[in-house]
């Protein structure tokens, strides 16, 4: 990535997280010696970010990126608790679902990274200022966009019983939760064997799908979106973005295309993935 188009993809994150913020702090959403609590919640999502970034740009390692936006979540979420004046049982329900994620996923991306010794993706990245700056500055977004729900829910002083859709959405999450824990442990698994240690992946999940551990995360977004829906708003219901957010991200820009990329490279020549690749979806499960 260029240096101009670095610049004005930082620029572009950074008028978005804006507007989003702007968009999510209408209506009844709670304020912190006047400045809304939501966007708040922003600013600490990005400054987080680029305080990571600085030293891992100078020891040229990804090691903390990933767990980076974990404890983001984490922080914008427990800040936004707290100064919550009315913590309702879908505030808390929220808060615990990602909270659980968050954790499992940051520590499983961590070690997996550290174990490794590197994350091929960052491989040019890193050594580039200001694609590496992009880099940290998107995940500062993906952070304030894909918890913009849940965050509008904990920056709101309404509070409304959890009805039938909100049971739906803790179900699909739990389902999107175990869908995504599942694919990676078999993967891990699957890569821990010797003779797997060249070999892709087409068992267990895998064998319904070709990223089901990306149609799991999608899920689980969309389950928290509907729980939040019933106390959301105006404006604010321009949160719900968040899981159409994370379905174009993992399957047009860093997710799916990277890796099916890296894997056509790898096993592109190979009859039993020409195979898998043809009968496996790239996304949504399909019995095999």
């Amino acid at each position: 990535m260029s240096f101009k188009t670095s610049i004005f993809s930082i620029l572009l994150c950074l008028l978005f997280a804006l507007f989003f913020s702007f968009a999510s702090s209408r209506g009844n959403a709670v304020t912190l010696n006047s400045y809304p609590l939501f966007a708040i919640c922003g600013f600490i999502s990005f400054m987080l970010h680029w305080t990571v970034f600085v030293p891992s740009y100078l020891l040229k390692t990804e090691l903390f990126f990933d767990i980076t936006g974990s404890i983001c979540y984490l922080a914008i979420l427990s800040f936004a608790i707290y100064n919550k004046p009315n913590i309702d049982f879908r505030a808390l329900i929220i808060f615990c679902l990602i909270s659980i994620w968050a954790i499992r996923l940051g520590s499983f991306l961590f070690l997996r990274v550290k174990r490794k010794g590197l994350d091929s993706r960052f491989t040019i990245m890193k050594t580039k200022f200001w694609w590496f700056l992009f880099t940290w500055t998107m995940s500062g977004l993906w952070v304030l966009i894909t918890s913009g729900p849940a965050v509008a829910v904990l920056t709101t002083d309404v509070t409304k019983a959890i009805s039938w859709m909100g049971y739906l959405g803790i179900i699909l999450w739990v389902i999107g939760f175990t869908i995504e824990v599942t694919a990676d442990n078999q993967k891990s698994a699957f890569l821990a064997k010797e003779k797997n240690k060249d070999n892709f992946i087409n068992s267990g999940l895998w064998a319904w799908s070709r990223h089901p551990n990306y149609f799991g995360e999608i899920l689980l977004w969309f389950g928290v979106s509907l729980l939040a829906l019933p106390v959301l708003s105006g404006l604010q219901l321009v949160t719900l973005v968040s899981p159409v957010f994370v379905y174009f991200l993992l399957t047009k820009i860093s997710g799916i295309p990277m890796l099916e990329a890296r894997a056509d490279k790898k096993w592109g020549g190979s009859p039993n993935y020409i195979v898998y690749k043809k009968n496996t979806p790239s996304l949504f499960p399909s019995k095999p």
